[in-house]
């Protein structure tokens, strides 16, 4: 389904804007689900294992706090993320990769690029809460992601 989030804020005025930090890096240039919250550190496990689960077309919103000493994603993950149908990933960190994450039928949005990775020491909690960005995420909600920004609903919204 074609949209642009310009006309979805149009539309539906109750759905907030995320603030400009962030940069499309993934093949899908737009992308929209419902959402699966994540807050870890500098550590990518519960990224690795949640987009190796099903992911029914969910994005992943990672809150990493802004770190910018690892990359928490990385293109055999961001693979991973495809062949389990996840629509994208929302990085309040930094991702590697991206040459090879921009071939990629999944949507990636991040605040930059760093290369090197992270260390695995399972930290994170799944279905947090989280907030950046002038915006509070919770598990349920909808975002709508394009070149011109994020949006997000408490509720989906219908387009054709």
């Amino acid at each position: 389904m074609a949209f642009t989030t310009p006309d979805l804020s149009d539309d539906h005025p109750e759905a907030k804007a995320l603030s400009p930090i962030l940069t499309n890096f993934g093949g899908r240039k737009s992308f929209f689900g419902p959402i699966e919250t994540l807050q870890c550190p500098d550590d990518n496990s519960f990224v690795k294992k949640l987009l190796n689960s099903k992911g029914d077309g969910k994005i992943l919103v990672v809150d990493a706090g802004g770190i910018n000493t690892v990359a928490l994603l990385g293109d055999m993950i961001a693979e991973a993320g495809v062949k389990n149908n996840w629509s994208g990933v929302i990085m309040n960190g930094y991702i590697r990769d991206v040459d090879i994450i921009s071939t990629l039928d999944i949507g990636v949005q991040a605040l930059g690029t760093m290369p090197v990775r992270s260390e695995k020491k399972n930290q994170g909690t799944v279905g947090a809460v989280i907030a950046f960005g002038g915006l509070t995420f919770e598990p349920g909600n909808f975002v709508y992601a394009d070149n011109n920004g994020l949006l997000l609903s408490k509720t989906e919204i219908t387009f054709s």
